[in-house]
């Protein structure tokens, strides 16, 4: 299907180039992604609109004489050219230029593509090699309720990436070494006495997490405990055999449990790399670094680099001891993964309590020499907190995934069975499940990635509102509508199918939202964010609701109208289903 918002940007682009051009101004640069489009409150209005403000600065004139002169270069396009779009009509309304699509041409190709289970047509990143890093937990502790938002935030914008034509790469970062895990062990040495998860009872992650809470006990009874870490860390790195024995039991323990926890989320990886392999390259590339002079010694031992000259600030790349810190593993990662699979962009999905970090890794990395670290993009994300207040994992208030999963499948069959769908529903336990999963990814995927923001789970599992499942309601609604013209409920059974059947504003008002979606998809893809999709998705669901409850499907009286309608409710089955699965909301044909 012809994606109208992306042609209209690119036709805009040229008459204002055009334009410029005619005036004699010198290096007007302008690209077709970057103009302003937006969506007018009312079709009467128009199906796009381009504000004029920014432009007219630049020709120096009033932004409405601006839109009325692109306008009429645009219509004179329009009636000289045959190409897809040349029915749709350009009008300037004061500072805007507003093009209004040819209904029945939209509608056309939106019944023609109604029965494409994959609804998307358009792949902007064909070509393009996109690698993903996120999730990246510490094996000393399970995963909490910021890890949640980051493995939805990496595995939903990687299949948008994906569904926009690029080819990608999902990779985790297991950080598996370090003080923090010596921390645990240490903990465990003193506490454990040889116990196993199975001996208490817990999930083996918990279990592990356990004695890294414990390990601030420790340190009242034992001054000297931070010293002992760290010299547990030093003998780790000396390869002492007890100390790699426990440090392998432990992590694996940990590792089993939070890879139980992706499976439940739907989250997965195509690689997985651990810092305790990859920190060595890192150390080696930093002493390389050291030696020609793009690093320095202070006289303690320590490596630094100094980025003052760009405004940032010395970084110690390795202690004094000899030992790594965090960044001097992510040099490491990095050359590793470009050697694995050489990328054209590689993204970090870490929170923006990091972004100093990001900065300074890739700038260390430019100067070591690596031309594709100009290729490094990260993703900053907010803090999620829950109303109770900002959680702290080593005082042991952290909400565990595992334990919020938990909590939310039990308030979703407690609000299945109160709205009386248990009979309904089927198996109340699994459609539960998804219920739960929905409402979270959906909270968490709903508001841009750089905000912080506040986790109320009862507030994400209301069937009504901007939630998850809502929209996966009415994806369920759809599917009950299909299922009852399958058997041959209503007259739609008698009629034919046709662009001339849907007149209504509401058959517009909805037809034009499905056709919104590709853009969608390549905004999400090309801004990195989810939430326009998530948007998109709670838009579709209400233009839906609003459009079946006001334009009888089954049993028009026309029953051309009525199947031409079945086939709109396939069309926004399939969008539904490719939007919830692209934003990691479990797609339920029943609830």
């Amino acid at each position: 299907m012809i994606d109208r918002k992306t042609y209209w940007k690119r036709e805009v682009c040229n008459a204002l180039a055009q334009y410029a051009a005619e005036k004699g101004i010198q290096g007007f640069v302008l690209q077709a992604e970057d103009i302003a489009a937006e969506v007018p409150p009312s079709p009467q209005m128009g199906d796009l609109g381009f504000p004029m403000f920014a432009y007219a600065k630049v020709f120096r004139m009033n932004p409405v004489q601006l839109a009325s002169i692109v306008s009429e270069k645009l219509s004179q396009k329009v009636e000289e050219n045959t190409d897809t779009n040349a029915k749709d009509k350009v009008q300037a309304v004061g500072p805007y230029v507003n093009v209004y699509f040819d209904r029945k041409q939209v509608v056309a190709e939106v019944l023609k593509r109604s029965g494409n289970e994959d609804w998307n047509d358009t792949k902007p990143l064909s070509g393009k090699r996109i690698m993903v890093e996120f999730s990246c937990p510490n094996t000393n502790k399970p995963l909490h309720l910021g890890h949640l938002r980051n493995n939805v935030l990496g595995e939903s914008l990687s299949r948008i990436l994906k569904e926009a034509g690029a080819e990608g790469r999902k990779v985790n970062l297991i950080n598996d070494r370090g003080v923090h895990i010596c921390k645990s062990m240490l903990a465990y040495k003193v506490y454990g006495q040889g116990r196993t998860p199975e001996d208490e009872g817990l999930k083996s992650d918990h279990f592990v997490g356990k004695y890294y809470v414990l390990f601030n006990q420790l340190k009242e009874q034992d001054p000297q405990a931070e010293e002992k870490a760290q010299a547990m860390l030093k003998s780790w790195e000396e390869g002492d055999p007890e100390t790699i024995a426990l440090w392998k039991q432990m992590n694996e323990w940990a590792i089993s449990g939070i890879k139980a926890t992706y499976e439940r989320q739907g989250v997965s990886f195509d690689t997985y790399y651990y810092e305790s392999q990859t920190y060595m390259k890192g150390k080696a590339e930093v002493l390389e670094g050291l030696k020609k002079g793009i690093f320095y010694q202070d006289p303690d031992g320590s490596v630094w680099v100094n980025l003052e000259d760009i405004g940032l600030d010395r970084k110690v790349l390795l202690r004094k001891d000899g030992t790594s810190l965090y960044i001097t593993q992510d040099i490491g990662t990095a050359i590793y993964r470009h050697q694995d699979w050489p990328f054209d962009q590689l993204i970090y999905v870490v929170a923006s309590e990091q972004q100093y970090h990001f900065k300074v890794l890739f700038e260390v990395l430019k100067r070591l020499g690596f031309d594709w670290a100009s290729n490094l993009y990260h993703l900053s994300y907010g803090l999620v907190n829950l109303p109770s207040g900002r959680m702290k994992t080593r005082e042991g208030t952290v909400v565990d995934a595992d334990d919020l999963i938990d909590e939310l499948v039990g308030l979703a069959k407690d609000e299945i069975r109160e709205k009386g769908r248990d009979a309904e529903v089927g198996d109340v336990d699994a459609v539960a499940e998804k219920v739960a999963l929905g409402a979270l990814h959906y909270y968490l995927l709903q508001c841009a990635p750089t905000k912080d923001m506040l986790y109320d789970p009862k507030q994400s599992l209301s069937f009504t509102g901007d939630t998850g499942p809502y929209i996966q309601y009415m994806g369920a609604r759809a599917c009950s509508i299909l299922r009852k013209y399958e058997k041959g409920e209503g007259n739609a059974k008698d009629g034919h199918a046709s662009a001339d059947a849907l007149t209504s504003e509401g058959d517009w008002a909805l037809v034009r939202r499905l056709s919104m979606f590709d853009a969608s998809l390549e905004l999400a893809a090309r801004t990195k964010e989810p939430s326009v999709l998530a948007a998109y998705a709670h838009e579709l669901a209400a233009d839906f609701s609003s459009w079946y409850r006001d334009n009888p499907v089954l049993n028009n009286p026309n029953a051309d109208v009525s199947t031409s309608r079945v086939v709109l409710v396939s069309a926004v089955r399939n969008t539904l289903k490719t939007v919830c699965t692209l934003l990691c909301i479990p797609f339920l044909e029943l609830m």
